[in-house]
């Protein structure tokens, strides 16, 4: 039995987007190690100060390398599901459901809300500083090479791309895995944001290729469309 996915797309300059399943909600796993560095740049913005040294180390470990315990450290830092939810009304997010005490995997999305997270990290509108999300981007252009996979399968020859990926198997789902990945891909002088969201896949392995299956495909449509000259402002 496969699982089930959900992915959107969008370019930034055209607007054009698509999202497919888009009631799917899956825990997030470390996709939402995005969102937790995200709350302590708004915390550090709010406070007028620049990241500590040591909160730059955390961070940097919960983006490139996937570590939990650092994940755990910032989770407490931003103050747990409430800081994060208090961030995510600050970023317009809709349907991203903090996990509770100290399960900030089991935090719940769906994948036009990951979407709008990435808007976050490229828009001018952003409540985020430009400088946050520099630094941002550029710890999820370079997670380790291991954890590259995903949205990067969507990338062009020569394409730009900056992306975190979670993966878990879920009790809930009989060890079932929960499969993720959220990034951004510049490519040919366009920037697409692009999530997909996956749950009960019967292996790690076959998670990964649906959503890169996924990514792939709904990337390549939508750039056809945008360079065909059919996209329009939305």
């Amino acid at each position: 039995m496969p699982g089930d996915l959900s992915v959107s797309v969008r370019e930034v300059t055209t607007g054009l987007g698509f999202t497919y399943n888009g009631d799917l909600r899956t825990a997030t796993a470390s996709i939402v190690k995005v969102d937790i560095v995200i709350a302590l740049l708004l915390r550090a913005q709010r406070e007028k100060r620049a990241l500590t040294a040591s909160e730059r180390t955390l961070a940097e470990k919960a983006i490139r390398i996937s570590d939990n315990d650092a994940a755990g450290a910032l989770w407490n830092e931003i103050g747990g599901a409430s800081g994060l939810a208090s961030a995510n009304r600050r970023l317009g997010l809709r349907d991203t459901i903090p996990g509770g005490g100290g399960a900030w995997g089991a935090t719940t999305t769906g994948a036009a809300d990951q979407v709008r997270l990435l808007a976050a990290l490229t828009s001018n509108r952003s409540a985020l500083h430009a400088s946050g999300r520099r630094y941002l981007r550029k710890l999820m252009a370079d997670v380790t090479s291991e954890q590259a996979w995903g949205v990067s399968a969507a990338a062009g020859d020569g394409a730009q791309v900056a992306l975190k990926n979670g993966w878990l198997p879920r009790e809930i789902h009989d060890g079932r895995w929960t499969v993720n990945s959220i990034g951004l891909i510049r490519d040919a002088g366009r920037l697409f944001l692009v999530a997909a969201v996956s749950e009960r896949d019967s292996t790690l392995e076959k998670g990964i290729a649906a959503v890169e299956h996924a990514c792939a495909s709904v990337v390549a449509a939508l750039a056809r469309a945008t360079s065909s000259g059919r996209a329009s402002q939305r």
